[in-house]
């Protein structure tokens, strides 16, 4: 019990003081728990369970306490940046349209990670009213200024501009936003130099036309974090790329580093796609000369091929830290497809520790060199519960406030759900916005984070009418969804599953179901295929509702866009 509380957040401990300890808060929860909400349009939600059943896991155990998995942020945790104060690190990944937004994470060893919140968690930070769902916030970036003892994240809403945000204390809130109308383009970071000196670095067009779709430069400019403002000049460091006769396409997130004296420029290169990569330059001073080193790219994994086992692809989009012994890491961003084609999770975030050529160049794969999926952190031993792997996550609803791992459309949703209504339930009132509209609609998501894993939920809901829907949404973005839903026909439940995209929604299975207030929903994940189940009340046997239905629909190399895919409970009028 003390070590539980020790790791339970401050909510959860002053829940189980109130409530007398386990037990009784226990007993409360059953007890809220034993009148069934009735109230019709409105879909309430008792449990969900979400367990990774990968075979790798199982098949690959570590070879001991101080070796972890990549991804360590697996399914959808895309642009990694990250930063230390010396003792703490803290990391935060793209967000999208998603709501909150950029989350954020904190480890004091680099392989044990605590997701502690989100940087954009008020509705004036994060304006996002009609943009779609691969648009909205990229590659956010975070560092740390020692000259003022405050952190910055720096980052792109797509259809508003550059902006940053800073705080003192990056396990509480975060400033409104401090936009920079004079940073353009995308993908912008803060470089704080050992003499005071500020600098942003970022993607932006290049000097005159654009050569070839995809020609983009690196600019630099200086900051004051006095006034919050950019000054002077700004300069083009890069060109296109390390190679600008190649016509490299997609220079992007930069990040600028001094050490041992060095001045070196990190960037990605070849899209997003599977010719990313990450390249290195060195210069003599931030705003002056940068010359590639001779072996880039200093990480990439475009050249392998692609049918040797596990692959990892697309990796690129790093970000470097030093340890307090003097080691350096690097996050960066990689995927891991399925069949060559199955990107179900999205660009996921990555960890390998950082070599050193004799030149000063740092780098991280050479030549026919893989991302492990298996690494060792000598020293560092990984804790019971981990960010990676095969690992069971269950919430019951009992809080008063949604767990860091869920999130919203576009906005915080609060009218459209509740947990507060009716203790121990996730209540959403069905809605009149869809997740195919560029709105907030009725939908709780979290992401998928395996390829191989099991969820489930427990559902009362009645339908007023044919109009209303709830249940469980496999969802990529507003044209590429999987919907298991309960709803009326003809005066009686029913439930189906549909596949929605750009025309009318395909009906794939239905079932009549029986007068039963309780209903479990199941979805079985193979990888390659998803698999549909329906239980009537709380002992009630699995019905197999469909099988077999590919989950190359909801993959990037099949929709596009920049996320994985989510997992949501939603409600709404059709």
């Amino acid at each position: 019990m003390e070590k539980f509380l020790r790791h339970a957040g401050s909510g959860l401990l002053v829940l189980l003081l109130a409530c007398g300890g386990m037990g009784a808060c226990r007993s409360d929860i059953a007890s809220r728990k034993s009148n069934v909400p009735t109230e019709k349009s409105v879909a309430h939600f008792d449990r969900f369970t979400y367990a990774g059943k990968d075979e790798f896991y199982a098949q690959h155990p570590l070879p001991g306490p101080d070796y972890f998995y990549n991804p360590i942020l697996p399914g959808w945790n895309s642009d990694p940046s990250i930063c230390t104060n010396g003792e703490d690190y803290f990391l935060v990944t793209s967000s999208f349209s998603y709501y909150p937004g950029v989350p954020i994470f904190h480890s004091r060893d680099l392989v044990n990670w605590t997701q502690i919140g989100h940087v954009l968690d008020r509705p004036e930070q994060l304006p996002l009213d009609g943009q779609r769902v691969s648009e909205g916030i990229f590659a956010p970036a975070i560092s740390y200024n020692p000259h003022n003892q405050t952190y910055y994240m720096i980052t792109t809403n797509i259809r508003r501009g550059n902006f940053f945000v800073k705080t003192k204390d990056p396990f509480g809130t975060w400033s409104d936003p401090i936009w920079l109308p004079d940073v353009h383009g995308i993908d912008p970071s803060f470089f704080f130099d050992d003499d005071g000196k500020a600098y942003i670095v970022n993607n932006d067009a290049p000097d005159g036309p654009a050569l070839y779709e995809g020609h983009r430069a690196i600019r630099v400019q200086q900051f004051d974090p006095e006034t919050d403002r950019t000054f002077g000049p700004r300069k083009m460091l890069v060109n296109g790329g390390i190679h600008p006769e190649e016509k490299p396409i997609w220079i992007e997130g930069p990040h600028l580093y001094k050490i041992n004296g060095q001045y070196l420029l990190m960037a990605a290169e070849g899209g997003t796609g599977p010719d990313h990569s990450e390249v290195i330059l060195s210069g003599d001073a931030p705003m002056g000369t940068f010359v590639p080193w001779n072996q880039n790219p200093i990480l990439t994994q475009r050249h392998l091929s692609p049918d040797r086992p596990n692959p990892v692809t697309c990796a690129g989009h790093a970000d470097l830290v030093q340890t307090p012994e003097g080691d350096w890491w690097a996050v960066f961003l990689a995927c891991r497809p399925l069949d060559g084609n199955f990107e179900n999770l999205g660009r996921e975030t990555f960890l390998m520790p950082v070599r050193w050529s004799e030149d000063g160049a740092p780098y991280l794969t050479q030549g026919e060199e893989r991302v492990p999926l298996v690494v060792r952190r000598p020293g560092v031993q990984r804790k019971e519960a981990t960010t990676f792997g095969n690992f069971e996550a269950t919430d019951e609803f009992d809080e008063a406030t949604l767990g860091q791992e869920w999130f919203t459309l576009r906005g915080p949703a609060t009218e459209l759900y509740s947990l507060t209504e009716n203790p121990g339930y996730l209540s959403l009132r069905c809605a009149d916005v869809s997740a195919s509209e560029r709105n907030t609609p009725a939908f709780v998501a979290r992401r998928m984070q395996h390829h191989q894993f099991e969820c489930e939920t427990t559902l009362f809901f009645e339908p007023a009418d044919a109009h209303d829907a709830a249940g469980l949404l496999l969802f990529k973005d507003e044209t590429h969804q999987y919907f298991l839903s309960v709803r009326q026909q003809n005066g009686q439940k029913q439930l189906a599953l549909e596949k929605i995209g750009e025309a009318a929604p395909e009906l794939l299975a239905s079932d009549t179901l029986a007068d039963e207030a309780l209903l479990r929903l199941k979805v079985v994940s193979r990888g390659t295929d998803y698999d549909f189940y329906y239980a009537l009340g709380k002992g009630g046997a699995w019905t197999l509702l469909c099988k077999d239905v590919p989950a190359h629909y909801l993959s990037t190399a099949n929709s596009f866009g920049f996320t994985g895919t989510t997992i949501a409970m939603y409600a709404t009028r059709k």
